[in-house]
C-alpha cells in the first residue's frame, strides 16, 4: 500500500512494503512496488470516523501499468474499515486487473459501548 511521499517522509519506512517483501520472499513471488501510486494527500484515516474514510481516499490510487489478466496482491498492515484497499483495488482493476486480492497482518473493528453506540476504540479481530 503506497505511503505519500509527505507520509513516507515523516515514518521514514512503509511498514506495508517491509511486510510485502518478506512475503515475496518466502513464497518466491514477484514484487512490483511501482505498479500501485497514491496520486493524492489524504488526511491519515485513523483520525477519521468510519463514515468519511471512504470518501476520504477516494481517487487517491491510481495504477501506473497496464494489468489486463492480473491477479494482484495488495498487502497492508492493518484493515479498519476498508476503504483505502477498495479504492486501492478499484484503481488496480481499472487498469485491467483480473482480481486484486488484500493481504494483511492484522483486522481492527469498532467496538460497541455497554450502551450499544458505537465508539471510535478498535478491537483487534481474532
Amino acid at each position: 500500500m503506497p505511503l505519500s511521499p509527505r507520509r513516507l517522509a515523516e515514518r521514514g519506512f512503509n511498514q506495508a512494503l517491509l511486510i510485502a517483501e518478506g512475503l515475496a520472499d518466502d513464497f518466491s513471488l514477484p514484487l512490483h512496488r511501482m505498479v500501485l501510486a497514491r496520486i493524492r494527500e489524504t488526511r491519515p484515516q485513523t483520525t477519521l470516523p468510519w463514515k468519511a474514510r471512504h470518501d476520504n481516499v477516494k481517487g487517491a490510487f491510481a495504477a501506473t501499468s497496464a494489468l489486463q489478466g492480473k491477479n494482484v496482491a495488495l498487502v497492508d498492515d492493518v484493515m479498519t474499515t476498508g476503504a483505502t484497499l477498495n479504492e486501492a483495488a478499484r484503481a488496480l482493476k481499472k487498469q485491467g486487473a483480473t482480481r486484486v486480492s488484500a493481504w494483511i497482518i492484522a483486522r481492527a473493528e469498532k467496538e460497541l459501548s455497554t450502551a450499544g453506540w458505537e465508539t471510535e476504540t478498535f478491537a483487534p479481530h481474532v
